[in-house]
């Protein structure tokens, strides 16, 4: 069985072992260090940086920002701390905060720690052999811990203060366009017609009150769970809350089918496929949308626009990190390919407006 594994650490990315062992010293004294202490760092993923602190008989996760990212939204490590903080009492699938620091002398930026999960994360290709039917048991799961975040009381819960629920579409689709108008550069597309057209047809929240809002990951997919190895089509933990917040969850459905690449999409969507999600036994966007309807009791006329501000939004982000790998605040060899990855996800939107 290939599992997710950390390997060495890349030089850009290099921490100082000794701050970190003073660290963990001062702040997390159980923790087993031991003779053999090392620092590893988990190869996947484009935004945050996610490295796991292997001492003798434990290992937890350190999480921090890229050295020069300055998208600050996206690498709040206090935020993200925080909701862990706040929504672990609620959610079982969130692993546990266990440490905090905004001191720079220690990395030059903020960070925290929290538990290792160990388990399956799926990326591009499966590192075990699933039947049919369970892969289509892998993606009911998926469907209902993603319903069961959305059901999670926001009121009771006292998580409503974590975001700004009404108003969320008309945000979220202006923030995003102004992302990419200051994002791109002159070899991916304008993308105007497609940024008028979300403007112009963007739908009203799919809620009346604040209070009925849902807390959302915001990046809710595949390669952001863990599976357990032992029954591997069930989900145990829920991975990198950097974006979740409170707001709509058909946006959050959106965004995470953004991700999912069907059998039946064209060969360039195929290239830039990142998840397993081809696979036969997988459910396609329609029946996942379906059964997410089925399961939650919502409803929605046209889903087809939330899939398309998924698509844009997932191309935003591939071009801010193909920005700064141009700008050589990155040398990250495989950022060298997000500026195609954005141009295909831009195009592919076209065939929905």
């Amino acid at each position: 069985m290939s599992l997710d594994k950390a390997t060495k650490v890349r030089q850009e990315d290099s921490l100082d072992i000794q701050s970190v062992l003073e660290y963990l010293a001062a702040n997390l004294p159980d923790y087993s260090i031991g003779d053999k202490f090392e620092i590893l760092q988990f190869p996947s993923g484009a935004s945050n940086l996610t490295y796991e602190l292997k001492g003798e008989s434990q290992s937890l996760i350190l999480r921090t920002a890229p050295q020069g990212a300055n998208i600050k939204s996206a690498h709040d490590m206090a935020r993200e701390f925080n909701v862990l903080s706040r929504l672990k009492e609620h959610f079982a699938y969130c692993p546990k905060p266990l440490a905090y620091s905004d001191d720079n002398a220690i990395l030059g930026r903020e960070f925290y720690i929290m538990e290792k999960i160990e388990g399956i994360i799926p990326r591009r290709e499966l590192p075990i052999d699933y039947s049919e039917q369970q892969l289509q048991l892998l993606c009911t799961n998926l469907v209902d811990v993603h319903v069961k975040l959305h059901q999670v009381d926001i009121v009771e819960k006292n998580l409503i203060e974590l975001g700004k629920p009404l108003g969320y579409v008309t945000r979220q689709v202006a923030g995003w366009c102004s992302r990419y108008k200051k994002a791109r550069t002159n070899d991916v597309p304008l993308a105007d017609d497609l940024m008028t057209w979300l403007v112009d047809h963007q739908p009203a929240d799919s809620y009346e009150t604040a209070e009925q809002a849902s807390f959302i990951h915001n990046d809710y997919k595949l390669d952001n769970v863990v599976l357990d190895m032992n029954q591997p089509t069930s989900i145990i933990s829920v991975l990198d809350w950097e974006m979740s917040t409170v707001g709509d969850p058909l946006m959050d459905l959106g965004c995470s089918l953004a991700y999912w690449v069907e059998a039946t999409d064209s060969e360039v969507m195929q290239q830039i496929r990142m998840l397993p999600t081809h696979l036969k036994g997988m459910m396609t966007r329609e029946q996942l949308v379906d059964y997410y309807l089925q399961v939650s009791g919502r409803t929605v006329n046209n889903f087809d626009y939330y899939y398309v501000f998924g698509l844009f939004r997932l191309a935003v982000i591939a071009q801010q990190i193909y920005k700064r790998f141009k700008e050589g605040k990155t040398h990250n060899k495989k950022f060298a390919q997000f500026g195609v990855f954005c141009s295909v996800l831009i195009n592919e939107c076209k065939k929905y407006h």
